[in-house]
This record gives structure tokens, sequence and C-alpha cells, in this order.
């Protein structure tokens, strides 16, 4: 023991002072708080600079201590800004102005004198040529319409010489030898056969041998599958026509799904067992199963549950569904002693008979428990295939149940339109409450008036009772605190609409449409009604609404024109003078009313007519520019050509505005009288300086005699006069371009986007005199720089889509789309992607979507001519006659004015008088 006690004292003595604990096991040294003691705070700046002092040491240098006092952080940094201070502030401020301005002019006069120096050594470009700026003035239009051209001399590279080079005698035999194949054998291929190889002993190996050999055992193999010897001619009882029909009908399941079985069975046999009144349980436990393919033990569990749970449906239900028909008739049998009020029961039994008459007598039956179920007479009627049987069950029915809808509607349906009203009445006193029953009284005296053998008066005079009868039946609704809100009575008008009503759908929107509408938002909503109902198809109930909405506001000339469109559209064209004729006497003081009911009288071959409402519009309008020129227009347009200037010329004198002076020197240009027409567009120019459309006309007039120097002139007169019009500088370039200037045309256009910034007609101009003259860099140059000025320009994203080589013009049409996903023209030129690559419906589609496209601030795709004519072109080539009249018919419809190719050719004197389709025609020819 005091051996032990030695050999640990060493325990309780101290450690030595360089001792690490466990250092002579690799570990090394660490300190810690116990032994360093308690964490305190250092000694302060004071402490330490005394105890400096008394060493004798020196003061360490703080190199922010002088710090610039503006800053705050140094010195002066815990100290106030007064007011002092900003005075001092000022007075130093103060002084360096002073000293500043002493020594300006002096500084500004030296630098003034080194720019001087600097720009008599180096002057400007524009002072160098200021002089010959000025001699510019001195020079004549004869004189700088003879200045030679000069010819484009940009970015032309020499033409290479070629190089050319002997081919070797080798690469010429080897190519000719590449082709060749030996049709003899040699001398071992003719010793062993055709199609033997050696093999490595040197013995010749047959194919067709092993071939046989192959085929031979595989024959053997099937034949035992199949168990059929072809020797002995026996077979097995396999089916060998439903043998794989079986073999799809195996179910294998893994070994997951079996433990998910097993497990599964597990917790529904202990929720049974726990619980057993619990019949979802049991079904649950019988379909687990059905899963598993043990039938036998489902039909086991839920006939177990029909015993524990005699009062659910669900339970017997089940248990039908899992026995044959036989069984399960038996079930349901049972079933209706223990659930005889169950209505699905009952349902599930009939549907289990297979003759009509069982399953009348059974549904008879189920009637005597449950004579209040809407839904077991409604069966019972359904299978009575006498009208006159349904009746007495239908009225049994109501009898018994007085308030089921549906039921007396039934009985209605099948009853005399007199005993019919009987039928509705005694309906509408036993559920004062059903709108249904009101809209079906309508319906009901709709019917009797469209009856044959009635005159107009009285037919108007019935007709006439389905409103007041739908108002009648909204007011007693009311009565009895049954409010319902105007979109469920539009719902109600859409669907007597759908259901051959239109008279009952426009009597309910009478009735129905101004509640819940303040009053000055009632012309926005209504509108807004109609146009949503045509979206959805329903016409009548949008015709209906407009009808209404112009009882309100017959003096509306929008909802008059919105009416007109609706009935050319989808109506016809009677309908349409009628809602016209009707426009023009609550609205005589709007043109286009006027205008749209001529046109429409002509259209439809009545001159006469059209000539008429011209006569009553201007006594209506007596100095409307429109009238005048629609007056002159249908007089030209049948051959009145005498006629027509003579209205022209009276137009001139009462209306006197720059139009009808225009559309006069037009006629004359269009009747060959050119010096007339010259006349005309000169006294017109004293007048109306202003208006471009003149110059146009004049300086065309010119370029068609070729007498370029008065079409220039009338151009840059145009262009002085009215620099913001886009086409006047177009012409003007054309016409430079014409006559072989093509340095002069890119100049006006130069000039012409200093004046007019923005705008892509000028930037695709100026690419097209680029391609034109051959400078395919400059034009891909120009069009990057309009995309950029223009980013949002349809017209010029199409260009770039066609300037890019083929196998990227598709991306480039992706980018297009995301930029400008509304444009008609970006859409029509990716239909025509889908036409060169042969997707023919895909085409079609986006051909239909650029007609379609209505984008924001922009003409609709319906109004670009261009379009039209590229979809004809298309389905030309790929479509069927049905298609390309489809097309015809649209474009007469639509009858577009815009595009590039499409005024061209719709404005062409040659072209005068032709109709929408002819012009189709001829821009779908001319288009490349």
């Amino acid at each position: 023991m005091a051996n032990k006690t030695n050999k640990l004292a060493f325990l309780s003595m101290p450690a030595p002072a360089s001792y690490v604990a466990g250092l002579g096991r690799g570990a090394s040294g660490f300190t810690t708080r116990s032994d360093i003691g308690p964490a305190r705070e250092g000694p302060s700046a004071e402490v330490v600079a005394e105890a400096q002092a008394k060493r004798g040491e020196e003061a360490e240098f703080d190199p922010e201590q002088f710090q610039d006092p503006d800053n705050e952080v140094g010195l002066f940094a815990g100290t106030a800004y007064e007011a002092d201070d900003e005075e001092a502030d000022k007075i130093y401020d103060q002084v360096d102005n002073n000293m500043d301005a002493r020594r300006r002019a002096r500084r500004e006069a030296r630098e003034a004198s080194e720019l001087a120096k600097h720009r008599a050594e180096r002057p400007k470009i524009q002072q160098q040529f200021a002089d010959l700026k000025r001699g510019l003035s001195a020079v004549s239009d004869a004189e700088w319409e003879n200045i030679p051209e000069v010819g484009n001399l940009t970015r032309r590279k020499r033409k290479r010489e070629d190089r050319t080079f002997v081919v070797p005698d080798s690469i010429l035999v080897g190519d000719r030898q590449k082709n060749e194949y030996e049709n003899s054998l040699d001398s071992r291929q003719q010793e062993g056969g055709g199609f033997e190889t050696p093999a490595e002993n040197g013995t010749l190996t047959n194919f067709v041998e092993i071939g046989q050999a192959r085929d031979k055992i595989l024959s053997l193999k099937l034949d035992q599958i199949s168990g059929t010897s072809s020797v002995s001619g026996t077979a097995t009882s396999i089916d060998p026509k439903g043998y794989l029909t079986d073999l799809n009908s195996v179910i294998h399941k893994t070994e997951a799904e079996i433990g998910d079985i097993k497990r599964a069975r597990m917790l529904f046999d202990s929720l049974v067992k726990s619980n057993p009144k619990h019949a979802p349980g049991w079904i649950a436990a019988a379909c687990v199963e059905e899963h598993a393919g043990r039938m036998v033990a489902a039909r086991k569990l839920i006939k177990a549950g029909c015993e524990q749970c005699p009062k659910s449906e669900d339970v017997w239900l089940e248990a039908a569904r899992l026995h044959n028909t036989q069984d399960a008739k038996i079930i349901l049998a049972n079933a209706v002693q223990h659930v005889g009020q169950s209505v699905k029961v009952w349902l599930k039994a009939a549907s289990l008979e297979s003759d009509i008459k069982s399953k009348k007598r059974v549904l008879r039956k189920s009637l005597e428990q449950i004579p209040n179920s809407v839904r077991l007479w409604k069966e019972t009627v359904n299978l009575e295939s006498n009208p006159v049987d349904a009746r007495i069950i239908l009225a049994r029915a109501v009898e018994v149940i007085p308030l089921s809808v549906e039921l007396w509607l039934g009985l209605a349906r099948l009853e005399t339109p007199e005993r019919a009203k009987a039928v509705l009445n005694k309906a509408r006193k036993a559920i004062p409450t059903s709108h249904e029953i009101w809209i079906a009284a309508g319906r009901l005296v709709e019917q009797e008036a469209g009856a044959e053998g009635k005159d107009e008066a009285t037919w108007a005079k019935e007709l006439a009772q389905v409103d007041k009868t739908i108002e009648l039946g909204v007011k007693e609704l009311r009565k009895h605190q049954v409010m319902l809100t105007r979109e469920q009575w539009l719902k109600e008008a859409e669907r007597c609409e759908s259901e051959g009503s239109p008279r009952v759908c426009e009597a309910i929107i009478k009735a129905t449409l101004g509640m819940e509408v303040e009053e000055e938002d009632r012309l926005d909503t209504w509108v807004g009604d109609a146009k949503s109902a045509e979206e959805a198809g329903k016409v009548g109930t949008a015709r209906g609404i407009l009808a209404y909405t112009l009882r309100v506001f017959p003096d509306r000339k929008s909802i008059w024109q919105k009416a007109a469109e609706l009935e050319k559209i989808h109506g016809t064209r009677e309908s349409m003078l009628a809602v016209l004729s009707r426009a023009v006497h609550h609205c005589p003081q709007a043109e286009v009313l006027w205008l749209m009911s001529a046109k429409e009288q002509w259209l439809a071959g009545d001159v006469s007519g059209a000539r008429k409402t011209l006569e009553e519009a201007f006594v209506a309008n007596p100095e409307s520019e429109q009238i005048w020129l629609a007056a002159v227009k249908l007089e030209a347009e049948n051959g009145e050509l005498e006629v027509a200037r003579e209205l022209l010329s009276r137009a001139r004198k009462v209306a006197d505005t720059e139009r009808i002076w225009m559309k006069a020197a037009v006629f004359e240009r269009q009747q060959g009288q050119i010096t007339t027409a010259l006349s005309l567009l000169d006294t017109a120019l004293t007048k109306y300086p202003k208006f471009a459309k003149l110059y146009m006309i004049k300086g065309q007039i010119h370029q068609a005699k070729t007498d370029y120097t008065a079409a220039r002139a009338a151009y840059t007169a145009g262009v002085k006069a009215c620099p913001k019009e886009v086409t006047l500088w177009v012409l003007a370039s054309r016409l430079e371009e014409a006559d072989g200037k093509s340095i002069k045309a890119r100049a006006l256009l130069d000039k012409s986007r200093l004046v007019n910034p923005k705008n892509d007609i000028l930037w695709a101009e100026a690419v097209g005199v680029e391609e034109r003259s051959g400078g395919s860099a400059q034009a891909k140059t120009l069009l990057s720089r309009g995309l950029q000025e223009c980013p949002t320009s349809g017209l010029l994203w199409s260009m770039s889509i066609w300037a890019e080589p083929r196998a990227t013009r598709k991306t480039r049409g992706v980018d297009a789309l995301r930029k400008v996903p509304h444009d008609p023209e970006v859409i029509c030129t990716v239909a025509r992607l889908f036409w060169a690559e042969r997707k023919i419906e895909k085409a079609r589609e986006w051909f239909g979507r650029s007609i379609a496209a209505e984008p924001p601030d922009q003409l609709p795709g319906r109004d670009h001519g261009d379009t039209w004519a590229w979809w004809l072109r298309f389905e030309r080539e790929h479509g069927t006659p049905e298609h390309q009249q489809e097309v015809i018919n649209g474009c007469i419809v639509a009858e577009p004015h815009h595009g590039t190719v499409w005024p061209t050719v719709a404005k062409d004197v040659k072209n005068f008088g032709k109709k929408t389709k002819e012009i189709l025609e001829l821009v779908a020819n001319s288009l490349e």
C-alpha cells in the first residue's frame, strides 16, 4: 500500500514550469482562462504616456493629429460648427475669389490667343470650305442638274485571280476504281461455293447449311412450345389465337406491390374488427382483395359488411358491383328490405334489368316506397315512349311533388298550348319564386305567335305579349324577394337564344338590362355587354342589347354604327339596310351613316335607291365633302361621267375643300384630260399650298410624261411646303432613282430622315435604294441603324428577316415576334417562312393570324392588302378552290387600303374602276 502511495505522490505535487500535458504522446500545448487568470482592461492612454515619460521614452507621433480641419475628424472632431466658424469660412472664400479675379483677365486673354494661334495653324473643315459653301448660292438649277454622277467606290474589293493546279494521275485512277465492283469469283471461291469462307484449319464453312440448321431447330422449339408435333399432327389445349391475349390479361405484381397489399390487408382487417359498424372500412377491405385478384375473398368481406352495416347504401351497392348480374339482383332485393328509402339502390336495381317492362316495374315499386323523389319520377317518365302515358305520370308527379320546377315544365311541354298555359299558371301559383316558369310561359307565347296563318298585325301583337309576360314575371319575382343579378338574367337570355327563342331573349334584355347600373355608366356597360355576347357567339343577345341601348340613346351615332356592323357581319343586307334607315332618321347629321346606307344599296344593285339616299343626305348636309365625293364616285362607277364632272364642279363651288379639288384633278387625269387636271392642280395649289397630295399628283403626272424636270420641281415645292409628309420624300427619291441618279435619291432620303426622325418608311426606302443600286452591305448597315432608331417597326423587322441567310431566318423571326408580337407584317413574314419550308397547315394558320392581328396604335391586319395577296398566292399553290374563294371573300369584306404594293396598284390610273377582287388578283400577280 505504501509503494502505491509513493508512486502516485506526484499527482498532488505542482507541475514544472515547462510541463505540457500529453506532450510525450504528440499533443501540442495550449492555455485556458484558468491558466492566465480573469480578463481585465489594459492600461489607458494616459497611464501609458506617464510610464513612457518616467522611462524617458518619447511619445509616438500621431500622423492624423494635424489633419484637415474641414473634415472635422482630427483635432476639431468633437467641436461644434458655430456662427463664427461659418463667418471665418466666408472670409477665406472671399479672399480666394479676389485672388482668382486678379489674374482672371490675364489668364483668359492668354488662353484666347493660344486658341486663335492653334486655329490659324489647324482650321476646322467647315472653315476651309466656307467660301465654297457661300459660292453655292449662285449655282442655278440647270447647273445643279448637270452635275455628273459619282460612282459608288465604297467597300469594293479587287477580284482575285483564280489559281488552278494540275491533279495527279494517282488521284484520278483512285477515283475511277472507287465505284468498281467484281462480278466474278476467284479460284478458291469457285472450289468451295460462292457463300463459303476459309476456316482457320483450312476447311471451308458453308453458311447456307448453317442457316437451314438454325431454321430447323427454331421450328422444333416452336412445336414444343405450342404442343403440336409436326410428325403426329396432334395438338394440346392451348388456344393459339387467344394465347397472346390471355398473356396480356395476366397482371404481374412486383414485390413492393405485394408488400403494400399485405400491409393494407392487415390494416383493414384490424379496422373492421375494431369497428365492425364502419361501412367504408368494409368497402376498402373488399377493394384491396379485388385489386389483389382474390374475388372470392372480396365477396366474402363485402357480404360480412352487408351483415354488419345493413343500413348503409354504399355497402349494398359495392356488393352488387362485385357480383354478377343475377347475384346482384338478389343482393339489391335484400337491400331494399333494409334501405328502402335509398334512391341509388332502386336506380341500380332498375339498371340491372334487361328489358323496359322490368325496369318500369322496378321504378314504379320504388315510387311506392319513395314518392317524393324527383329523380325517380324523371327516370320513370323517360322510359315511357307514349306521350299520353308520360303525361299521366307527370300529372301524378306534380300532385305528389308540387315544388319541383322540372316536373311542372316537363308536363307543360307534353300538353297542348291551351292546357300548357293552365299547367304553367298552376306551377306559378305553387312555386311563385321560380323564374324558369315565367321564361317557359314567354316561350309558349312566342311559340303560339310563330304559328302559320296569321297576319302581320296579329303576329306583332302576340309578340308584344312576350314582352309583357317577361316584364310581369320580373315584377312578381321582385315581390317575392327573388332578385336575380344582371349577369344571371343575361345568361338566361343567351340560353333562350340557344334553345331557339330569340323573342324571349330580347324580352329578358328589355326587362332586366337596366338593373344595377348607374345612370352615367349605362352606355359603356351596355356596349361592353353587347361586345361580350358577340364574342361568345350569341348574336341575338348582342342584337337585343344594342336595340335596347338605341331606344335609350337614339342620337348616338357610334351605337347605330355598331348595330349596322353587327348586321353586316352576322345578319343580312336587308336587316342592315333596315338598321341604317332608322339610323339616318335619328342621326341626320351623321355623314358616315348616310354613306353606309348608300353603299349597301349600291352593292345590292339598287343604284336609284343609292342616288335617292344621297339626295336626302344632301338635304341634311348640304356642305358635306364626303357626301359630294360619294355622289361623284357613284356616278363615275356607273358610267355617268358628265354627271360626275358636273357634280365635281358644283362641289368646288359649294363645299370648296382641298380634297374636292384633289378628286376633281384625279377624275380628269383618269379620263385622260391631263391639261385640265394640271390646271385644276395649279388653281388648287394657290388656294391650299399646304396640301401635300396636290404636289404628289402633279409630280406623278409629269413623271408619267417623262418630264423629270417639271416633276422634280413639283416634288421640291412639295417638300418645302410640307416637310413632314413622308410620302412626298419617297416619291421625290424614286423620281431621282428613275432618272438614274441614285446618289441624289440617297441624299434626299438622308435629308428627309433629319426632318422626320424615327420614321420606319423612310428607313425602309433608304434600304431599298441601296439594294437596288447594288450596295447590299450598305443596305444591311442602314437596316441595322433603322432598327436601332425604330425598334418596334414591323416593316423593318420583316426586311431584316429576309436579309438574313436562309439558315438564320427562323431565329431572326423569333426575335421579331418577341419584339413586336402583334404586328401583321411580321406575322405574315413568319407565315411565308413556313411556306418556304413546306409546312402548309402552319403557314395557313399564321396567315390567318396576320389577318386577325390588331396591334395597339397601328392598323389592323385585315387592312393590309399585301397580306391578303400573299395568302392568295399561297392558296393558289397549295390550297383548294374553296380556300382561295374564302381568302377572296374575306378581302372583299375587309376592303384593305394599305400596304407596300397594294396602294400603288389600287391608285394606278389603268386600274380605275376595278373592284377589290380584281385589285387583289393584280397585287398577287405582282408580288415577288
